[in-house]
């Protein structure tokens, strides 16, 4: 991504890696099991140009999000995995789908519980309290401030 975020803020330093037009979709992609340069490029309806497509997997190689193999030498061919911390991204995902869902004039997907098959929510979880946390509870502080939090 070209234009930089200069801001000290966990929202803007990830926009700096997965903020530009392609990045959460190639993500996306090779979460959902396309995993060649053909495969995520199809993926994406051939509506990225195949230069952009491969300056955004080096650059979310080196941001850490995935790692390639190469699986044919000549020419050379590689297949993409997500790393854990391109794994890390299917709660935004799948937070994205749930917010589609209620704002997007045309819903093209249901996040849903494959048990009952209905629509599932999304709560925050104390694991130190071991409880659901309501919105009204939550607070961002400062990350120097975690260690200095009650307990």
């Amino acid at each position: 991504m070209s234009q930089q975020y200069p801001f000290q803020c966990n929202i803007a330093q990830a926009l700096n890696i997965i903020g530009d037009k392609w990045s959460l979709l190639i993500l996306h992609g090779i979460m959902s099991g396309h995993q060649t340069y053909k495969e995520i490029y199809n993926s994406l309806e051939g509506q990225i140009a195949s230069n952009l497509l491969s300056s955004r997997l080096k650059a979310l190689e080196a941001d850490g999000l995935i790692s390639s193999d190469l699986y044919q030498k000549h020419p050379p061919r590689y297949r993409y995995t997500l790393t854990p911390a391109g794994e890390d991204l299917n709660i935004v995902f799948n937070s994205l789908v749930l917010w589609g869902e209620k704002h997007l004039t045309t819903c093209y997907k249901r996040l849903i519980h494959k048990s009952c098959n209905h629509t599932v929510e999304t709560h925050y979880y104390c694991p130190h309290c071991q409880q659901t946390v309501a919105e009204d509870q939550l607070a961002v502080v400062a990350a120097e401030e975690k260690e200095h939090q009650h307990e």
